[in-house]
């Protein structure tokens, strides 16, 4: 199973949040690398200095944005009727690696999942 990390799971480890660093480190421990976007990284990332963050996202592989997705992001943004890409990329990423995407504002991403073509699971932390 893959996991799939919305900004509320980057602050959270970037605020210490004791339960998003376990979970974390058990899935790890697992042998199960969380993905996370570049975007998403682009929305919490405003210092070199925050260090839980740049720590945590060792443990994460970062999926870019590429031109190929933009389409896709586009088309699920119409059928959502929703405006952020930022949460459509990251759907586009869970569905595509058939992730549970965690957060800590579901509902968005809920309306994203349930336009998309394939089942994503949707976890509130």
């Amino acid at each position: 199973m893959s996991f799939v990390y919305d900004a509320g799971v980057l602050i959270a480890a970037e605020r210490n949040d004791r339960s998003v660093w376990a979970e974390h480190t058990v899935r790890l421990q697992r042998g199960r690398i969380p993905v996370t976007t570049a975007p998403v990284l682009a929305q919490v990332s405003r210092s070199p200095r925050q260090v839980q963050l740049h720590r945590f996202l060792r443990g994460c592989h970062v999926v870019p944005f590429t031109a190929e997705q933009a389409h896709e992001v586009g088309a699920l943004l119409t059928a959502a009727g929703t405006t952020d890409v930022v949460d459509a990329h990251l759907m586009i990423v869970a569905c595509g690696l058939a992730a549970i995407v965690l957060t800590a504002d579901p509902d968005d991403l809920n309306r994203l999942a349930s336009c998309l073509g394939e089942p994503v699971t949707v976890q509130t932390v």
